[in-house]
């Protein structure tokens, strides 16, 4: 019971950074040493073996196969860090959307930094993957209009796409939700028990991670340094959505509708730094297991 406690903390700490836009939940997975697991698991669902061992009333097999006790705590944790933290996302994004979005902003800052130091051996091909995935995640945010379908369809494929994301060590799930302005759509959601939507965007993510990981599992073991390249190029570019003093309207609102808004550039600032050293103490922490994983 206390390594079931132990994965379901573990859980939590990928649901949280899930949550968070700029901490990926595949690179908690990877520190806390699950990541390999979780691959396993996710690969283990699309084999044809494992779907006949359950038609043919071999649950004992079926669950095992799925690395079943594992996926469930692992879920369990998820689950309650995004149920219990989406309430304070949504309240701190209405009152304080300036200090939130630089603290969001650093966070991107920092993993990016991290993803740059990761890839070895720059060559110019190396600065031409990079600068496409710049281009792309800048032409990504300032095409995506500041509002988007509230429709299930467009709440489905919000859900598809996020998840893959979410597996991919170096990008955060609610990120994606940034870009396509559905996160604080989703934070609502999740805050209010808006069950509609989160059974759509739960099944988005279904679909959606039993779509595309076998091909993402693919990219990454036959092209892992240009995939991590254009991903890098990507989020630098994606900085735009997420500038501190993008939504006026939302600032000037949260601060009783003034006639000059207050920028708050020290506050700002701090917050953006808070967010640096956060993802500098989550890489610090990965380092020192890795170290103890290759003694």
């Amino acid at each position: 019971m206390f390594k079931k406690i132990i994965l379901a903390l573990k859980g939590f700490f990928m649901g949280a950074a899930n949550v968070v836009p700029g901490v990926s939940g595949g690179t908690v997975a990877l520190i806390t040493g699950i990541y390999q697991e979780i691959i396993e698991a996710l690969n283990s669902l699309m084999e044809k073996e494992t779907w006949k061992a359950l038609f043919h009333g071999q649950w004992k097999d079926f669950w095992k196969a799925i690395h079943g006790d594992f996926l469930l705590w692992l879920g369990i944790g998820i689950i309650a860090s995004i149920f219990s933290l989406a309430k304070l996302m949504t309240y701190v994004l209405a009152n304080h959307p300036i200090q939130t979005w630089a603290f969001f902003f650093g966070l991107i800052i920092a993993s990016s930094i991290i993803m740059f130091r990761g890839i070895k051996g720059w060559g110019w091909k190396e600065v031409l993957f990079t600068l496409a995935g710049i281009l792309l995640g800048i032409v990504v945010c300032t095409l995506s209009p500041t509002e988007t379908p509230d429709g299930y369809w467009f709440i489905f494929l919000c859900g598809a796409v996020a998840i893959c994301t979410m597996i991919l060590p170096g990008i955060s799930g609610s990120f994606i939700l940034v870009i396509l302005s559905k996160y604080d759509y989703v934070m609502n959601a999740i805050a209010s028990l808006d069950i509609p939507v989160l059974a759509v965007f739960g099944a988005g993510c279904i679909v959606g991670i039993l779509a595309f990981s076998k091909f993402l599992h693919w990219l990454l073991g036959k092209y892992e340094k240009q995939t991590m390249l254009i991903l890098l190029g990507f989020v630098i570019g994606s900085l735009v959505k997420v500038w501190p003093w993008a939504n006026k309207e939302a600032i000037s609102v949260s601060q009783g509708n003034p006639e000059t808004i207050d920028p708050m550039i020290g506050a700002a600032i701090l917050w953006c730094v808070i967010g640096i050293a956060v993802v500098a103490i989550i890489e610090i922490l990965g380092n020192k297991v890795a170290a103890k994983e290759n003694i």
